[in-house]
């Protein structure tokens, strides 16, 4: 997965037809816990997945209301889809995805 920060965030997640962000940090477990499920979803379902981290983008993670990790993002058209709160097993993360593409 591709990380994004502030700098390329628009360029990467917003001007995309589809993108699914994973809003993460490093000292978190569960993120860590998700990231390989997260590889393995992004060669299955050929979608872009791309991770923020909350301490070097935290201007972002704000911006799209954040507050616990990990989360994750679907921006469809460049707008907010839907959010994800929470470490999720590969089948309901793969449904969850697949019911916005």
């Amino acid at each position: 997965m591709e990380a994004v920060s502030e700098d390329n965030f628009e360029t990467e997640v917003l001007k995309n037809d589809f993108a699914v962000v994973d809003f993460y940090a490093d000292w978190c477990g569960p993120c860590r816990m998700i990231s390989p499920i997260l590889d393995g979803i992004q060669s299955d379902l050929n979608v872009k997945i791309v991770k923020v981290n909350i301490d070097e983008s935290p201007n972002i993670a704000s911006q799209y209301g954040v507050m616990s990790i990990p989360t994750l993002v679907i921006f469809k058209n460049g707008e907010k889809m839907s959010t994800n709160v929470g470490a999720a097993s590969k089948a309901r993360i793969v449904d969850w995805i697949e019911s916005y593409k």
